[in-house]
């Protein structure tokens, strides 16, 4: 990934992306192209030097039984806008100014380990699941299925890891704009409704 200095993400942040982490697209080479595929991911930290991507995908998605060549990727995004120039105070100066888009990305590489065991499956479900049920006033539970049901359910998936070796994490937030520009532009964010990205730019600039 083309990354400049200015949009270099730290450790801190690279770590919160990732335990925020919900959807990734798991990228692999294969001898028959390239495979990729959109899954429900989560960061465990606690396995190997630099943490695991953990997560399952259909059992008719061959992507799992298809050798990887080399490391997999993940594909990782966070909050994303279309960044007016209207929102540059230096617009008023000079006019020398282009639209753009703020974004926060990580290419996370590493080691891809295939998990077709139950329990491993399970587990993994259920912290899926319980995770994603918090934000409910009346969380949904794997208990709440026939355990028949879930049985099949668990049947028909299988359990992906990786085993993270490296990541790549670029956090364009207007980092290369001069500080009022940088204020228009999380004004004009927040204004527009887009307070994840004016909050992500808020936090590059207080970090800088």
């Amino acid at each position: 990934m083309y990354i400049p200095g200015h949009f270099q993400g730290d450790d801190a942040s690279v770590s919160e992306l990732l335990d925020g982490i919900t959807v990734g697209d798991l990228v692999t080479a294969t001898e028959r192209g390239p495979v990729a595929t959109l899954l429900p991911l989560l960061y465990d930290a606690s396995t190997g030097d630099r943490g695991s991507l953990v997560g399952h995908v259909a059992r008719n998605n061959d992507q799992w039984s298809r050798p990887a060549l080399g490391e997999a990727m993940v594909i990782v995004r966070g909050p994303d806008a279309y960044i007016t120039p209207n929102w540059y105070a230096t617009k008023n100066d000079h006019g020398r100014v282009v639209p753009t888009w703020n974004y926060v990305t990580a290419h996370v590489y590493g080691r891809l380990v295939v998990h077709d065991d139950v329990d491993w499956l399970e587990a993994l479900v259920r912290r899926l699941t319980d995770r994603h049920e918090s934000r409910s006033s009346h969380p949904w539970s794997v208990d709440d299925a026939p355990r028949g049901f879930i049985d099949g359910q668990l049947r028909a998936i299988v359990g992906v890891e990786l085993s993270i070796s490296r990541i790549e994490a670029k956090f364009k937030l207007s980092q290369n704009r001069p500080a009022s520009d940088v204020d228009g532009v999380i004004a004009g964010l927040n204004a527009d409704g887009q307070t994840p990205v004016a909050d992500a730019t808020r936090s590059a600039r207080d970090r800088a």
